[in-house]
């Protein structure tokens, strides 16, 4: 399409000079046509001229052949060329009469007859070279309308491809976000989380990171089938999502684990997160007779350490969880023997 518009525009800018030039043989025919009528009342005058005689060989000379002092160009028209020749070999006809008027004196003569013929036939000369003007004219205006339906295209095109790029990217958006997206909770899955966890950076503000996994999951599966388990992780990511603020991160890990990250954190602002998230599960409980939610909690604050990145805050919170799972299994056998 880009190759088209270069080659329309390449042919347009070819006829337009042709245009030009077709101005220019107007132009100078009619010189030619004025020129001899004066020419032949100053013969009849007595008064001849040479000069002009000459000026107008030169004019017709570069009609037919182009170029010369005057700059012509020879136009392509069969009509025209005709026209021009039988022109030229009319007007050596005229000179001749025009010698024989000066080298005469007799008073009958052709010339002034011949003159009217001439002044005809140039006429026709200049008729052909318009027609013929008017004919490119025809064409440059074609080639502009091609040239413009054609960049209109063009337009259209690089739009579509525009559109189709930002519908591919938000596509692609979309893909990379369901590639990173727990389906079922909604919250970044596991790969989301593992990117997160291998920075390697050394963390240089207050971090908090936490782990939390579900109790007596794989009970409720094996009592009420996985529809309840699944509900009940489910209910837990919506506790989680209330707890933590938009400027947090909150995953799913992986089945029935869980990964938070606190940033700015202080220990005020973890321990008010635990007990809200406390409340919230209370409060579900005691509204929801059906499932019991219970879980397991570990953290670990950046602040403890005096290096260290996201991944060793996570596992020390993974050990903190599993040791608080450990102790809350023993205070639940302690209860059940007491």
């Amino acid at each position: 399409m880009i190759f088209c518009l270069v080659v329309l525009i390449m042919f347009l800018m070819y006829e337009i000079n042709n245009l030009n030039g077709t101005a220019r043989v107007i132009n100078y025919s009619g010189l030619v046509r004025g020129g001899t009528q004066r020419a032949v009342k100053l013969e009849i005058c007595k008064r001849p001229n040479d000069a002009l005689i000459q000026y107008l060989d030169d004019i017709l000379h570069n009609l037919k052949y182009e170029g010369g002092q005057y700059n012509l160009v020879k136009l392509n028209d069969k009509a025209y060329l005709e026209k021009l020749d039988y022109q030229i070999e009319y007007w050596e006809e005229l000179k001749r009469e025009i010698m024989k008027v000066r080298n005469s004196t007799a008073s009958v003569t052709d010339i002034v007859s011949m003159s009217e013929t001439y002044f005809y036939i140039a006429d026709e000369t200049v008729s052909a070279a318009e027609k013929y003007s008017e004919k490119t004219t025809r064409v440059i205006r074609n080639l502009e309308i091609a040239s413009a339906i054609n960049m209109a295209l063009l337009i259209g095109f690089v739009i579509y491809q525009m559109y189709s790029a930002i519908r591919i990217n938000m596509r692609n958006k979309v893909l990379e976000k369901k590639a990173y997206l727990d389906l079922h909770t909604e919250l970044p899955n596991k790969s989301k989380c593992e990117e997160l966890l291998n920075d390697d950076k050394f963390i240089d503000r207050s971090v908090a990171c936490f782990v939390f996994d579900l109790n007596d999951l794989k009970k409720a599966n094996d009592t009420w089938g996985h529809t309840v388990g699944d509900q009940m992780i489910l209910s837990f990511a919506k506790l989680l999502k209330k707890v933590f603020s938009d400027q947090d991160f909150i995953g799913r890990y992986g089945g029935d684990e869980f990964v938070g990250v606190m940033y700015d954190s202080t220990i005020e602002k973890v321990e008010n997160l635990l007990n809200e998230l406390q409340e919230e599960t209370a409060r579900f409980n005691e509204y929801n007779s059906f499932i019991d939610i219970s879980y397991a909690c570990g953290f670990a604050m950046s602040v403890d350490y005096d290096h260290c990145t996201l991944r060793m805050l996570f596992d020390q919170a993974d050990q903190n969880m599993y040791d608080n799972k450990i102790m809350v299994k023993k205070r639940r056998k302690s209860n059940t023997n007491n």
